[in-house]
């Protein structure tokens, strides 16, 4: 079994309209594109700040800007018209468990993707809101990302956490600490082994300027050695994503040895065998 549980219907930004996009033409052709590449367990998670309700959450003015959309009837879309599993990814904000929790518990997911995109209220991987301004060296930066990190696996808010070192999205753009990173990965990997959370492998980096999976190969094999589950997914956010780099993730997961990855219905998770090959 293949599965690519990280899956947005839309392109980011605001001008990309639920109208547009949360429909079931458009899911399905998400759902062609992944039965053609051999995935049989497709899920769609939105980033829950596209809605009005995550600004019971949080109030930062890229939320303000973006959350136009009605939560409830995007969850009625995918479970009333496709066939798909339902999530949502969901930015992990320090302070506000218990708002995040309400959100998340009033919804029938059948998983919950946490991730962390910013650092207090700067964005680690966009220009706009930018950490990277030169008022932090890359040791401070690094260090605040993974201890956030390990603050979400923590939570207990999540079953996934996403692309686990985001930090390194900017590749040689943007400044990596000198030394053995694996000082860093040591913060999360801890809080992983003692929540249980399933890590993602994600082949969004190689679509990024970090040109590389997600996450990097010590951290993942730390996380393996932690006993972390695996999820496997694209962060697709076109249909032509779907599965992208599948085969490089599934080359390094067979080197590491895993041989099987999470499957989630209702928020319950069970391992299933990799048997299936992207064409």
């Amino acid at each position: 079994m293949l599965t690519d549980y990280h899956v947005h219907l839309r392109p980011d930004g605001p001008e990309n309209t639920a109208a547009d996009y949360l429909n079931a033409a458009n899911a399905e052709r998400y759902r062609e594109l992944a039965a053609e590449r051999g995935i049989t367990e497709l899920g769609v998670s939105e980033h829950v700040y596209r809605f009005e309700q995550a600004l019971s959450v949080w109030q930062h003015p890229f939320w303000r800007a973006n959350a136009r959309d009605d939560l409830d009837e995007y969850c009625e879309l995918v479970r009333e018209q496709t066939d798909l599993k339902l999530g949502i990814e969901a930015d992990f904000i320090p302070g506000a468990e218990d708002r995040t929790a309400s959100l998340l518990e009033r919804r029938d997911f059948d998983y919950v993707i946490g991730s962390v995109h910013f650092i207090a209220q700067r964005a680690l991987d966009m220009d706009e809101f930018t950490i990277w301004d030169g008022s932090r060296s890359a040791e401070e930066i690094w260090r605040r990302y993974f201890e956030t990190l390990a603050q979400a696996a923590r939570s207990g808010l999540f079953d996934i956490l996403a692309h686990p070192d985001l930090v390194k999205v900017w590749g040689r753009d943007r400044p990596t600490p000198d030394g053995d990173l694996r000082r860093f990965y040591e913060i999360a990997v801890e809080a992983i082994a003692e929540s249980g959370i399933a890590v993602e492998v994600s082949t969004a980096g190689l679509r990024k300027r970090a040109r590389e999976i997600y996450p990097a190969p010590a951290f993942l094999e730390m996380c393996l050695e932690a006993g972390a589950p695996v999820a496997l997914s694209s962060d697709a956010h076109v249909p032509e994503d779907i599965g992208a780099g599948y085969d490089q993730a599934l080359a390094l997961l067979a080197r590491l040895g895993v041989a099987e990855l999470c499957v989630f219905s209702s928020r319950e998770r069970r391992l299933e065998p990799i048997g299936a090959s992207v064409a």
